[in-house]
């Protein structure tokens, strides 16, 4: 909620180097608009700001990203702090808009005291945030990590729109639940935490961090420190019990003190504030998590690498040793048995072309098929689908119409995914079929090919429904609300299912790969081992080469496909081990600023 020091443990946090306040930071409500705060090697310092006009659009904060001009950019001199703290003002300013233009833009107008909403100006007019997002790129430890800070306008702040920030926690790989000490948790801090905060299943809510702010509310001079250590810690328990989680999951600081100790030098008032636990713990969650995205990306394309080089590696030995055994069974034999010999080569080589012909025409229709399944996933037929449920949504009359408008769209989208699943599984038969062959005609490697399972996907997509159909539970809509309820179905739920369909796309593309990759390469090492075989008979023959002296030479080369083999396990295992690494990371891994 607002007036909870969200922006002031920023400033604590991040900004503290310059010697003052950054962020606006005052009692009531400051951050009128979802801040990001990042670090872009690429570009210079900036603040850049998207205008609220674009909610009109009906386009997404996210595809907004792509198109720069949209953006207003100033420019940030991290050596002018004074000049820093004037551009960064622009995040708190508002402007008054006649009513019908903030209906217009989806903002909720209050019609008495007990809604939530925007209020009425004395002139009539509406007060809204001028800005619907803000960028500030600026260069710190953390934040040339990796590490993106969104500082989010309070759930119960007036006009503020909770659903947008409760839509990116999901993607969060922390979340820094902000409590004050001097208010204590209340009713919506309750519900927000076990609805869309601490609901994980995962790890005790791993990366979810409960920060009681203000405990320099509780510092009394009358009272010794002891005693004010056990009201933090009562504090403490409280916001534990309420919210269901450990003791040691709830972090007291000072923002407002960390921030002053920081900036004086007073490392009393520092250490009382209790800033530096929370940033270590911050720390320890952040890149950890950032560790574990990399590796897991990283580790799915090594195993598929190192399958694909295992495959190499097995049919060359493979074929060497057949060479040698074919060979050797020549010792003493007549040229009538070696002529016959290069012949039955030659038939094989034959048959395998007449294999590969057919291997074409499979190609041909696994391409069918794989522009099948891209059909199924195609965002632009996506899209088209988004672009009629909102013409069908804004013509729409009713409650009843407007649900039917999004749960059909849900349908529709869950149904592609299920036509997907099956398109995938016909693929995958049909690959099935091609590897059992060549095994069974040329003797290859008959490799199973892995299915293309949408199992998450769906069950996201339900979901992600759920989700929504508990939104719309026992609302009533008037005509201007239909409105404000279009858009903020298309800017959470629909915005979800289009990341997942293209998640789903980015799958797809990977396993199609996958999938066929094997069977290319074992074809083409088969190529070159029949025309090998052919060659080795083929000087034999002509006594060009003795028996003897090509036997040794494939042992030579059997030899060095072993070492080979020997070469590649060792460094697979040496990469696989380096990923496995502990998920702990120690103090000196720490960015120099926040270690203890």
């Amino acid at each position: 909620e607002f007036s909870r020091g969200k922006s002031e443990l920023i400033n604590a946090i991040f900004f503290a180097k310059f010697g003052t306040r950054m962020l606006p930071s005052s009692a009531g409500r400051t951050t009128m608009c979802p801040t990001e705060l990042m670090h872009d090697a690429l570009a210079s310092p900036c603040l850049k700001l998207l205008p609220i006009e674009t909610r009109k659009s009906g386009t997404t904060i996210a595809e907004y990203r792509g198109f720069p001009e949209e953006w207003q950019v100033h420019a940030l001199d991290v050596n002018k702090p004074e000049q820093m703290i004037e551009t960064l003002k622009h995040i708190a300013e508002t402007k008054n808009v006649p009513r019908d233009e903030a209906q217009k833009m989806g903002f909720h107008i209050a019609e008495d005291e007990a809604q939530m909403g925007m209020r009425l100006t004395e002139t009539g007019e509406v007060e809204i945030p001028r800005w619907r997002h803000a960028m500030i790129n600026m260069p710190h430890p953390l934040l040339e990590q990796g590490l993106v800070i969104l500082d989010t306008p309070g759930l119960n702040a007036l006009g503020a729109e909770p659903e947008l920030t409760l839509n990116m926690l999901p993607s969060a790989h922390a979340v820094l639940f902000i409590l004050a000490a001097d208010a204590g948790v209340t009713k919506s801090d309750i519900e927000v935490w076990h609805s869309h905060i601490g609901s994980r299943k995962d790890s005790a809510n791993k990366g979810r961090l409960v920060v009681l702010n203000k405990i320099d509310g509780l510092w009394d001079e009358l009272r010794n420190w002891d005693e004010v250590q056990r009201e933090i810690d009562r504090q403490i328990r409280d916001t534990a019990k309420h919210l269901a989680i450990p003791e040691h999951n709830v972090y007291p600081v000072s923002a407002q003190k960390a921030l002053y100790g920081k900036i004086k030098g007073d490392d009393k008032v520092l250490e009382r504030s209790r800033i530096r636990t929370l940033e270590q713990a911050l720390a320890k969650e952040l890149l950890p998590a950032k560790r574990e995205i990399v590796r897991d990306a990283i580790q799915g394309d090594m195993n598929e690498t190192i399958k694909s080089l295992r495959l190499v590696v097995m049919q060359r030995l493979k074929g060497v040793y057949e060479q040698v055994e074919e060979l050797s069974g020549l010792t003493g034999k007549n040229m009538d048995v070696i002529e016959h010999m290069m012949n039955k080569v030659k038939a094989d080589k034959e048959v395998f072309e007449k294999s590969m012909q057919r291997f074409q025409a499979t190609r041909h229709i696994f391409s069918q098929q794989t522009n099948l399944l891209y059909t199924h996933l195609n965002l632009r037929n996506l899209d088209a689908l988004i672009a009629a449920t909102k013409k069908d949504m804004e013509i729409s009359m009713t409650t009843a119409g407007l649900r039917a408008c999004m749960g059909n769209f849900f349908s529709q989208a869950y149904q592609s995914m299920e036509s997907v699943a099956k398109q995938a599984q016909e693929i995958k038969e049909l690959m099935e079929g091609v590897y059992r062959k060549f095994q069974e005609d040329h003797g290859l490697v008959n490799v199973k090919p892995q299915s293309f399972s949408v199992t998450r996907y769906l069950r996201e997509i339900k979901r992600i429904e759920a989700k929504h159909e508990q939104f719309m539970k026992g609302l009533s809509l008037v005509l201007t609300e239909q409105q404000t309820l279009t858009r903020k179905f298309f800017e959470s739920s629909v915005a979800k299912i289009r990341a997942l369909y293209k998640l789903a796309n980015r799958d797809a593309e990977s396993w199609l790969k996958n999938i066929m990759a094997p069977m290319e390469t074992q074809v083409r090492e088969h190529q070159i081992q029949l025309r090998r075989r052919l060659e080795s008979i083929k000087r034999i023959h002509q006594a060009s080469d003795t028996l003897d002296e090509r036997i040794k030479e494939l042992e030579q080369i059997r030899d060095g496909i072993r070492e080979q083999e020997k070469n590649l396990e060792n460094r697979a295992d040496a990469i696989l081990q380096k990923l496995e690494f502990e998920t702990n990371i120690a103090p000196e891994d720490l960015p120099l600023e926040i270690r203890a």
